[in-house]
C-alpha cells in the first residue's frame, strides 16, 4: 500500500482570521518598514529635475529595468529625444512616499515617469503603461497596426497580469517571507513553472513573443521571466529547474546579449557587484564609467 502524504505540516497552525483585520506594523517581515494599508504621501519633498525632458524615478528591480532597457534601446536606434535622467528611488527609505513622487504616481510604486516635453508635463505610471507610452511616442518596438500589434499587446498585458504571481507570490514566499510556508511556496512555484511553460511553448515556434520582431512585449517579460530562466532571480534556478525550458532560455540569452539591455540593467541598480551599479544616470557617458555606488550619487 502506498503511503499517503501528510499535508498537515504544509499549513501553519494557530491562526484564525479575526472578524476585522488590524494592521500589525511589525508583522511584515523584510518590508515591514515600507508596507502600509493606506495611500498618499507621508512627508513633503519635491522631486529633483534634470536637464532632459524625460524624468524617470525608479529602482533597478525588474519593473524598473523594463523602462531603462527600452530607453537605452531607443537611444541605440538614434532617437535622441529619448535621453533621460534616471533618479534613484530608495524604497527602503520611503522615497516613494514623498509628496513629489505621489504626485507622479499615486500608487507609490516604481517606476514613475514625467515627460516634461509636453505642456503641461505628462505623468506616466505603471511599467506597462510607460513602455506603451514611449513606444508610441517614438514609433518603435511596437507594430503599428494589425494582428502583430494585438499580439504584442497580448503579451505585454500577460506580463502585467502574471508577474505578481512570480514576484509577490513565489518570490516573496521563497526568498523574503520571515517564515517558510510549504503550502505557499508549492502553490506559487507551480504557477511560476506553468508560466515558464507558457512562454517556452510560445517561443518554440517564434523568435520573439509578438512574432518576427523584438518588441516591448519582450522588453516587459525579460526582466522577470528571462532573468528567472537564466537562474538569476531569487536564487531559484535549481529549485525551479529552469533548464527544462530551452526555448525560453534561448530567448533570454539572446536578449541578455543586447548592448542596450546590458546598459539598461545597470541604471538605478544599487546593490550587487559594484561594477554593475549606476545609482543615477543623467548622461549617456555615465554608463561608460565604473559602477557608481548609491552614496556617491547623493
Amino acid at each position: 500500500m502506498s503511503e499517503t502524504r501528510d499535508t498537515s505540516r504544509d499549513i501553519p497552525s494557530g491562526y484564525t482570521p479575526p472578524a476585522v483585520w488590524v494592521w500589525n506594523k511589525g508583522g511584515g517581515g523584510r518590508f515591514a518598514a515600507i508596507n502600509r494599508p493606506t495611500a498618499g504621501p507621508t512627508h513633503e519633498h519635491e522631486l529633483p529635475v534634470g536637464r532632459h525632458p524625460l524624468q524617470l524615478h525608479s529602482l533597478g528591480t525588474p519593473n524598473g529595468v523594463k523602462v531603462t532597457v527600452l530607453l537605452e534601446e531607443l537611444l541605440a536606434l538614434g532617437h535622441s529625444g529619448a535621453e533621460y535622467d534616471a533618479w534613484l528611488v530608495r524604497i527602503n527609505e520611503g522615497d516613494q512616499f514623498t509628496s513629489g513622487f505621489v504626485a507622479v504616481n499615486p500608487n507609490s510604486k516604481i517606476p514613475a515617469l514625467l515627460d516634461r516635453s509636453t505642456l503641461p508635463p505628462t505623468r506616466v505610471f505603471e511599467s506597462g503603461s510607460i513602455l506603451l507610452y514611449l513606444a508610441e511616442k517614438f514609433g518603435a518596438f511596437l507594430p503599428p497596426a494589425g494582428a502583430q500589434r494585438v499580439e504584442c499587446l497580448n503579451w505585454l498585458f500577460w506580463q502585467m497580469a502574471s508577474a505578481p504571481y512570480l514576484g509577490g507570490g513565489f518570490g516573496h514566499f521563497y526568498a523574503y517571507a520571515p517564515v517558510k510556508i510549504e503550502y505557499a511556496i508549492d502553490r506559487f512555484a507551480m504557477e511560476a513553472k506553468r508560466q515558464m511553460d507558457v512562454l517556452d511553448r510560445r517561443l518554440a515556434g517564434s523568435p520573439w513573443l509578438a512574432g518576427p520582431e523584438y518588441t516591448i512585449a519582450d522588453i516587459a517579460v525579460w526582466p522577470w521571466y528571462g532573468v528567472l530562466a537564466l537562474g538569476e532571480l531569487y536564487g531559484a534556478g535549481e529549485f525551479l529547474q529552469v533548464q527544462d525550458y530551452p526555448h525560453l532560455r534561448r530567448w533570454a540569452e539572446t536578449i541578455a546579449a543586447r548592448p542596450a539591455v546590458q546598459r539598461g540593467r545597470r541604471v538605478n541598480r544599487s546593490w550587487g557587484d559594484p561594477a554593475g551599479q549606476l545609482a543615477e544616470r543623467h548622461d549617456a557617458t555615465d554608463l561608460d564609467r565604473p559602477g557608481v555606488r548609491p552614496e556617491d550619487s547623493r
